[in-house]
């Protein structure tokens, strides 16, 4: 396998494996993304594989308790000193380059997915209040709101949350501040004041389960100092959408932290949105407005997403609709309006925010293209990158890099055991792009598979 499917599609399993593939790529003008593929992922019982550490806490309201079967911290601490080296391993190879990561790799998918259960509960709370789904609402709906749900036994309290919410006394609460304000970390705060236990109060974390959520937050600030200290870019990848509330609550930290444009010319870390999904770009936008707010640079990767099959799969095993988009074309439209509004944010508002286009649609590409020189930005102008996968659509990157655009490969790395879902992901996701050959290409996954695991 190592000198078949995985050759062709990773550039190998270390640094050494992979030079050759870089000074190739940097000598036709094209830079290097490294990604240490390896994912974590919960098996079909709901725990994720490996030995049991053991922790058992009990949530409050009576919630069932939460047996987290990780191999721990220790493997998540591992992967911090990986994704470390890969960071320096692009300093040392490329000084525009980037490295890419997977939050799954730094903490426990199980509490990801409590972590986004709880932000998508507290954007129903707050939908509730604002009944004409402006975003906003006032400061007399919400003290209502208040005090039909909680106790107000801390008058100080509340009044250093209105302070909070409404530092301009503008008598307007929007969901940004309001998301800001009630976080996974701070939820058992407001919910242990509930006068009735509602949706909210059973998604509170327990104590426990909060430092374990610090611990995944600290692990990623550990990476993204090492990146701003060696001048590394960082993309924090997408993952399937029951991850992905979490994962861009994370990448928002960051990117206030480090990318802040008093510190910073440069944003140092990207998120990555998925236009396959049904919330895009509205949830784009919403970010562009958080960043002007907060006064940090935008930095996204753009593309189309690479869980559809999951997704879909999911909606359907647990009967809620589905959060793709129900055809391509709608999936094309939506990539294209998304690269379309931030090319115009940054003719509006000048040099910051910065964007990666990564896809092998030829269409996109050449229309961004068509749109860079329509806006008058020139080709190597740093706010547009285009990516592509190792293995796939030569014809695009080469191109590019050619023609002067700032081209990049994505370069999954990694023992062969490791970036083993990454290898079936490919062939599952981009079957049609292998002609006739996609089929086949998944049987042999398949085989592959049974014989590596084969006991």
């Amino acid at each position: 396998m190592k000198h078949t499917f995985f050759k062709h599609f990773c550039a190998g399993e270390n640094r050494l494996e992979m030079k050759p593939v870089i000074d190739k790529l940097q000598a036709n003008n094209i830079g290097p993304i490294l990604d240490y593929a390896a994912e974590n992922e919960e098996d079909e019982g709901g725990s994720t594989s490996g030995a049991f550490e053991g922790l058992t806490t009990q949530p409050p309201f009576n919630q069932p308790a939460r047996i987290y079967d990780y191999k721990s911290e220790k493997q998540c601490d591992h992967h911090v000193e990986v994704f470390k080296e890969c960071i320096r391993s692009v300093r040392d190879v490329s000084p525009n380059g980037f490295a890419a990561l997977k939050v799954t790799a730094l903490g426990n998918p199980i509490l990801l997915e409590r972590m986004s259960t709880i932000i998508v509960e507290v954007k129903k709370f707050f939908a509730m209040m604002d009944d004409k789904n402006t975003g906003f609402i006032s400061r007399d709906d919400f003290l209502r709101c208040y005090d039909r749900h909680f106790h107000r036994d801390d008058q100080d309290a509340l009044e250093e949350t209105l302070e909070f919410l409404d530092p301009k006394n503008n008598e307007m609460i929007d969901y940004i501040s309001f998301a800001k304000m009630l976080t996974p970390y701070t939820l058992s705060s407001f919910t242990l004041k509930c006068k009735d236990i509602g949706p909210l109060a059973m998604v509170t974390p327990s104590d426990d389960e909060i430092v374990l959520m610090k611990k995944i937050s600290e692990r990623l600030h550990i990476l993204a100092e090492e990146a701003a200290h060696c001048g590394t870019r960082l993309l924090i990848d997408a993952e399937h959408s029951k991850y992905q509330p979490a994962i861009d609550s994370l990448a928002l930290e960051l990117q206030q932290k480090f990318n802040a444009k008093d510190t910073t010319d440069r944003p140092v870390i990207f998120n990555t949105y998925q236009c396959y999904l049904k919330d895009m770009p509205s949830r784009m936008v919403r970010d562009v407005k958080r960043a002007e707010r907060f006064s940090f640079h935008f930095a996204a990767k753009l593309v189309r997403g690479a869980y559809m099959v999951h997704e879909r799969k999911r909606a359907k095993s647990m009967n809620y609709s589905s959060p793709v988009h129900e055809s391509i074309d709608d999936t094309h439209r939506c990539y294209d309006e998304c690269i379309k509004i931030l090319l115009q944010h940054r003719k509006e508002h000048g040099p910051g925010l910065e964007m990666m286009i990564a896809s092998h649609n030829k269409q996109s590409i050449e229309r961004t293209v068509q749109l860079m020189a329509e806006l008058g930005l020139d080709s190597s102008e740093c706010t547009v990158h285009f990516a592509q996968l190792y293995g796939m659509a030569d014809n695009l990157t080469f191109t590019l890099g050619l023609h002067g655009y700032n081209a990049f490969k994505y370069l999954p790395y990694g023992e062969v055991h490791e970036v083993l879902p990454y290898l079936l992901r490919r062939a599952q996701e981009n079957g049609d792009m292998l002609g006739n050959a996609g089929a086949e290409v998944n049987l042999l996954m398949k085989e592959f598979k049974k014989r590596l695991f084969r006991s």
